[in-house]
């Protein structure tokens, strides 16, 4: 059963999700770092580290569903030529350009309004494609990843972040009160929106996790595949070749 943030409303999944980012784009950034406790900047550090290891010095790299851009802004570090950013949400890229612009960066880290399951991008163009908490919210799990791995070049890595379910006691049953409980009530008082919150740990449930997901990304054409749980399992990093 697919998980919509709206289940009020006839729309796909993909308007749906579109339609909640830009709801919540302006204090986005925000509820991100606070609510996973500032946690979520040493995850993406780490992914890069990660990615380094299998791809030392990008040319140009993509950053799918990129949102706001922490995760492109991370990537720097790799010292691309460029980066470019694509996400459905005009209100997350619109956040994304102002903050690339206040850094100097809009010649480096280009945001592009762009669909993840149909990218406006030529065969074998990317030396390495990242997505932090993005694969989670396609519409079609498998026709994002087949298009991922369709623009990148062969021997091109690629580095995911996803939120994964902790499975050891006592921890399973502390993360599960602060998502079901805490979470949805927080995120829905300052983002204004009563679903997103709620979506989140119902669509975080239905991801296929762990080793489930490193046999999604096999079937869909990728090899050397690994992944990473991090912080007690709340999340993991998926690293995989063309």
């Amino acid at each position: 059963m697919t998980v919509l943030p709206y289940k009020d409303q006839n729309k796909g999944k993909k308007e749906q999700v579109a339609n909640m980012f830009d709801n919540i784009s302006p204090r986005y950034d925000l509820l991100n770092h606070l609510l996973s406790l500032g946690i979520d900047v040493l995850w993406r550090k780490k992914a890069i580290r990660l990615l380094r290891k299998r791809q030392p010095r990008p040319d140009h790299i993509l950053d799918v569903a990129t949102g706001t851009g922490d995760f492109a802004l991370e990537a720097l570090s790799l010292k691309p030529r460029k980066i470019t950013g694509i996400d459905i949400s005009a209100g997350m890229l619109e956040v994304g350009r102002q903050k690339m612009l206040k850094r100097g960066l809009a010649d480096k880290i280009e945001m592009k309004q762009a669909d993840s399951e149909n990218l406006p991008f030529e065969d074998n163009m990317f030396d390495a494609v990242i997505v932090a908490f993005g694969v989670r919210n396609f519409e079609d799990l498998k026709k994002g990843l087949k298009e991922m791995n369709r623009v990148m070049k062969p021997g091109a890595a690629v580095a995911i972040l996803e939120f994964s379910r902790p499975r050891s006691f006592p921890f399973q049953q502390i993360y599960n009160f602060y998502f079901q409980q805490v979470l949805p009530r927080v995120g829905r008082l300052i983002s204004k929106d009563s679903s997103a919150y709620t979506y989140l740990p119902e669509s975080v449930q239905a991801f296929p996790d762990g080793r489930d997901f490193l046999k999604i990304l096999e079937e869909t054409g990728y090899k050397n595949t690994a992944w990473k749980p991090l912080t007690f399992g709340i999340s993991a990093i998926y690293l995989a070749s063309k």
